[in-house]
C-alpha cells in the first residue's frame, strides 16, 4: 500500500533516510538553499519525516531563473562544480528563457532507472522496436529516453522531429512495434501518413507511448490515436527540472502511477494556498517534487505547475493520476479556471464532424479572459449541418466547463501543425 505523498510503504524508511541526508548536506553545497532555509527558519540537520514536508519552503521556476541569472550558468542552487556535470538539458517556460539543468553521472543513472521503470510500466518490452519521435537535443524527452529504452533492451530508432519522411521509411523497413513522441507529433505523423495516401494501421504498430505535454491522457484523444494507429496508447509524465519521466500509465489502468522509486518525494498541493492534499480518488491539485539523492540541481518542494486529477487507485493502493493542464497555461474566465486541453478533449468527442484541431484566440495575454472565449475549430470529414455543429460545441463547453464560448469553424488544415508541442492558444493581432 502507499502512504500519502505517493511513496510506497516498503520504500518509506529508505526515502526518509535519503531525504534527511540530502537536507543536512544541502546548505554546504548550495548557497541558494542555505539562504532559503535560513529565511524560513529551517534547521536542515533536524530529523524530518515525509509527514513534515509541509514545514519546508517551496521552490518555484522563477526562483531557479533568478538563481541562474545571479550565478550562471547553473545557478546558486547547482550543488556541484561544473567539472562534475556530464550533460546539460534545458526547459523553456512561457517566458522563453531556458532553465538549465545539469546532470552528473550518478544523476544520469538515476534518471535512466526512473525512465526505464516508467516505460516498462507503460508496456515497453525488450522485443519492442521503438520509433523515437522526439528530438535528441536539450529536451529531456530525448537522450534520457534513449538511455532508458536501451536499458530495457528495446531496439530504438532515433528519428527525432522534423524528419517525418525518414519516420515513414523506418516504419516501412524495421517492423516497428512502438512509437514514442509527444501527443502533437503522434497526431501529426498520422496526418502525414494519410496525406501520402496510406493508412497508419498498415504499419502494425501495437504501442504508442506519449508524453512531454498535457493531453495524452484525454479519453477522446486516446480513442482517436488508438483508432488511427490501431495501437494501445499509454502516457508518461515527467519534469525537466526533476526527472524526464516520473509517472507511467499501466495499460488499461485509466491513469498514471508514480514510478520514481526511491529518488523523488511527490506531493499534491492546492495550487492557490499550497496546502497539502491527500492523493485520493477525486482529489486535484499541483504536483510538487523533492529530490532525495540528486547531486546537481537538487530541488526541495519544487512546484511543477502540473495540475493533476487523481482518477483512482491501483490494486496496491498507488494513486493514479491524469495531468489536466499546466498552471501557466490556465485561463480564468469570470473566475472559472479553464485549461485549453479540456476544450480540445471536448471537441474530440464530436469527431468526425470536427477533426479535433482547436486553437483559442485571446484578445491579449492571459490568464484572465472576458467571455465569450473565442475558439477556432477545424471541420472534419463529415461536418454535416455546420450551424448545428457550432452550437453543439458551444453548448458542450458551456455545460462541461461552465463558460460561454464563441466557436468559429474553420476549414481542415487551417490551424498550425507542429511536430513539437501544440500551441493551443494565440493572441490575436
Amino acid at each position: 500500500m502507499t502512504e500519502p505523498g505517493f511513496v510506497m510503504a516498503e520504500d518509506r524508511d529508505a526515502v526518509t533516510a535519503r531525504l534527511r541526508a540530502q537536507l543536512a548536506g544541502l546548505p554546504a553545497r548550495s548557497p541558494f538553499y542555505a539562504g532559503l532555509f535560513a529565511e524560513h527558519g529551517v534547521d536542515p540537520a533536524a530529523p524530518v519525516s515525509l509527514d513534515d514536508m509541509r514545514k519546508l519552503p517551496f521552490t518555484d521556476k522563477r526562483m531557479l531563473r533568478d538563481s541562474q541569472a545571479a550565478s550562471p550558468p547553473l545557478g546558486r542552487h547547482a550543488g556541484v562544480d561544473m567539472v562534475e556535470v556530464i550533460r546539460v538539458h534545458a526547459s523553456t517556460g512561457t517566458t522563453g528563457t531556458p532553465s538549465w539543468v545539469g546532470v552528473t553521472r550518478r544523476d544520469a543513472e538515476a534518471w535512466t532507472a526512473m525512465a526505464a521503470r516508467a516505460f516498462v510500466t507503460m508496456g515497453a518490452r525488450r522485443e519492442d522496436v521503438v520509433l523515437h519521435g522526439a528530438g535528441l537535443t536539450l529536451f529531456v524527452g530525448g537522450l534520457p529516453i534513449r538511455d532508458a529504452l536501451e536499458r530495457i533492451g528495446c531496439t530504438m530508432i532515433p528519428v527525432g522531429t522534423g524528419a517525418s519522411e525518414k519516420a515513414v521509411q523506418a516504419l516501412d523497413t524495421f517492423g516497428v512495434t512502438a512509437l514514442h513522441a509527444t501527443p502533437s507529433y503522434v497526431r501529426y505523423l498520422a496526418e502525414y501518413v494519410r496525406n501520402l495516401g496510406r493508412d497508419p494501421r498498415e504499419f502494425g504498430i501495437r504501442k504508442v507511448f506519449v508524453g512531454g505535454e498535457p493531453g495524452g491522457g484525454e479519453p477522446a484523444f486516446q480513442r482517436y490515436i488508438e483508432e488511427e494507429w490501431g495501437a494501445r496508447v499509454t502516457e508518461g509524465l515527467g519534469n525537466a527540472d526533476m526527472a524526464p519521466v516520473l509517472f507511467g500509465e499501466p495499460p488499461g489502468a485509466g491513469g498514471m502511477r508514480f514510478t520514481g522509486g526511491r529518488h523523488v518525494v511527490v506531493e499534491l498541493v492546492d495550487a492557490g494556498s499550497g496546502e497539502s492534499i491527500t492523493p485520493e480518488p477525486g482529489a486535484s491539485g499541483e504536483l510538487v517534487y523533492t529530490s532525495v539523492d540528486r547531486e546537481c540541481c537538487p530541488l526541495v518542494r519544487f512546484r511543477t505547475g502540473d495540475r493533476v486529477l487523481v482518477t483512482g487507485l491501483a490494486a496496491d493502493g498507488a494513486p493514479l493520476i491524469r495531468c489536466v493542464g499546466r498552471t501557466d497555461d490556465m485561463l480564468i474566465v469570470l473566475g472559472v479556471n479553464v485549461f485549453p486541453t479540456a476544450i480540445r478533449d471536448l471537441v474530440q468527442t464530436v469527431r468526425p464532424r470536427a477533426n479535433g484541431m482547436v486553437q483559442i484566440v485571446l484578445p491579449g495575454p492571459g490568464p484572465r479572459v472576458e467571455p465569450p472565449l473565442r475558439v477556432e475549430v477545424e471541420l472534419g470529414d463529415e461536418p454535416g449541418d455546420r450551424e448545428r455543429l457550432r452550437r453543439e460545441i458551444e453548448e458542450l463547453i458551456r455545460a462541461r466547463l461552465t463558460v460561454r464560448a464563441e466557436v468559429i469553424l474553420v476549414p481542415a488544415g487551417s490551424l498550425e501543425r507542429t511536430e513539437m508541442k501544440s500551441r493551443l492558444t494565440r493572441v490575436s493581432g
